[in-house]
């Protein structure tokens, strides 16, 4: 089964509260007949798109190839925040890398929030970046390494925008009750995803890229001049850029050795009113400390966007039934409230939740395995996967050399331990452990 169709209407995006306000844009043609380009980005998100709008800028001809519609992945369905640092704290990366590392990656980090709200203002996209995430710990020991690693941010590497919270101080911006305390971090902020991708899309279209829907990719050959096959068409290619996720499908080994679908689950309310203020008294977003995340924010229209539970194969579970459980437990007086919009969709992680950069093959590129983080890096990588095809590869090197470890058990036998591992996780967070 292909994880592009098992849950999804071909070329139609999935009926979410992004989709229903979606800025409009007309729909591509698909490829037809053998055409050239310089590079051949497979995958329409945040990175195809973010790669083919810097490489048009930079003078190549791009032709990018979507099985769907632009934004139709993860990028169009995630929770829209756009976090600061990469998935792992910086006491983390420092470990693992060395400090001189662990500093470029957060730089890497800021740039990308930069990024993205320079491609908004200079692209007039149709979305509006929104300051502030608020992280909210359910135990006093989260609450202390929280007010701990904000204190180390500002110390180490100058970032002061973290400001910590004790319960009360959470509970004014958050009135939930349920939490013990936290943080805001001012220099996130959260988007409207599907919109960021169509203003993407659009950018790179007015600078000369071509996109092609209802094109899915068979095969990829490499070699000095590469060939990219649809069903209905090809493109032979100087580079090949893959930026296909969770929904890589079998292009590629390499990378689906260290990349791994993963499914996750939004509902949106219908609009709250004046019971909005009850749920976030700031237009904010908000996570908290459950390995597997609850998060959510406020919608235009004053709905809530509550997003969380994980599903790991195929088919989708009741999305309703999944992730209304843990908002009540984060909101119980919102029993009443009627859910207008439910969807899931695919992303990627790596073994240890660093995104994966690689050359898995003579002029092929690619980059994904966000783990969750990717709204503002997924824009990013496609930035430096230009710069490395325009012969600046020094920051694609950087982060390809970070010897993401392959997931044990190979593509046949990587979801089942896997649940048996999130299985145990998520057990802990019922038991409050």
């Amino acid at each position: 089964m292909n994880l592009l169709f098992a849950n999804d209407r071909r070329g139609e995006y999935p009926r979410s509260y992004y989709a229903a306000t979606a800025a409009p844009i007309d729909r591509f043609a698909a490829l037809r007949g053998a055409v050239q380009a310089d590079v051949c980005v497979i995958g329409a998100g945040f990175t195809g798109l973010s790669a083919a709008l810097h490489l048009a800028e930079a003078g190549h001809s791009v032709i990018v190839l979507e099985a769907h519609r632009v934004g139709f992945g993860a990028s169009g369905r995630n929770g829209g925040q756009v976090g600061s640092g990469q998935r792992l704290e910086q006491d983390a990366l420092e470990r693992m890398y060395g400090l001189d590392t662990a500093r470029r990656l957060w730089s890497f980090a800021e740039e990308s929030k930069q990024l993205l709200r320079d491609l908004i203002v200079a692209h007039d996209m149709p979305c509006t970046f929104k300051p502030g995430i608020a992280h909210a710990c359910w135990h006093e020991s989260e609450v202390r390494h929280s007010h701990d690693y904000a204190e180390k941010l500002s110390r180490d590497y100058g970032y002061d925008q973290v400001e910590p919270l004790d319960a009360d101080a959470l509970a004014a911006i958050i009135p939930s009750g349920v939490y013990k305390g936290g943080d805001i971090d001012r220099g996130a902020g959260h988007v409207h995803p599907l919109n960021f991708a169509i203003g993407l899309a659009r950018a790179a279209v007015a600078k000369g890229a071509r996109i092609h829907e209802d094109s899915l990719v068979t095969r990829v050959i490499p070699g000095p001049r590469p060939v990219v096959e649809t069903e209905t068409g090809s493109v032979t290619c100087g580079h090949v850029v893959l930026a296909c996720n969770g929904y890589l499908g079998g292009l590629d080994g390499k990378v689906a050795a260290r990349v791994m679908p993963i499914n996750n689950f939004v509902i949106a309310t219908e609009p709250l009113g004046d019971r909005a203020a009850k749920v976030l008294a700031q237009d904010v977003a908000a996570c908290d400390t459950k390995f597997v995340v609850n998060y959510w924010r406020l919608s235009d229209d004053r709905r809530l966007l509550f997003g969380g539970g994980e599903s790991y194969g195929y088919r989708f579970p009741d999305v309703i039934k999944t992730v209304r459980a843990p908002m009540l437990k984060v909101y119980p007086e919102l029993a009443d409230v009627k859910i207008d919009h439910a969807w899931g969709g695919t992303l990627a992680i790596t073994m240890n939740r660093m995104p994966c950069f690689l050359r898995p093959a003579e002029n092929v590129l690619s980059a994904s395995g966000y783990s969750g983080h990717g709204v503002a890096l997924a824009t990013f990588a496609g930035k430096i996967m230009a710069e490395a095809i325009g012969g600046q590869s020094g920051r694609f090197d950087v982060l390809s050399g970070l010897n993401l470890p392959r997931f044990p058990g190979g593509p046949a036998m990587r979801w089942p331990l896997l649940v048996l591992a999130m299985t145990w996780f998520s057990l802990r967070d019922r038991l409050g452990i």
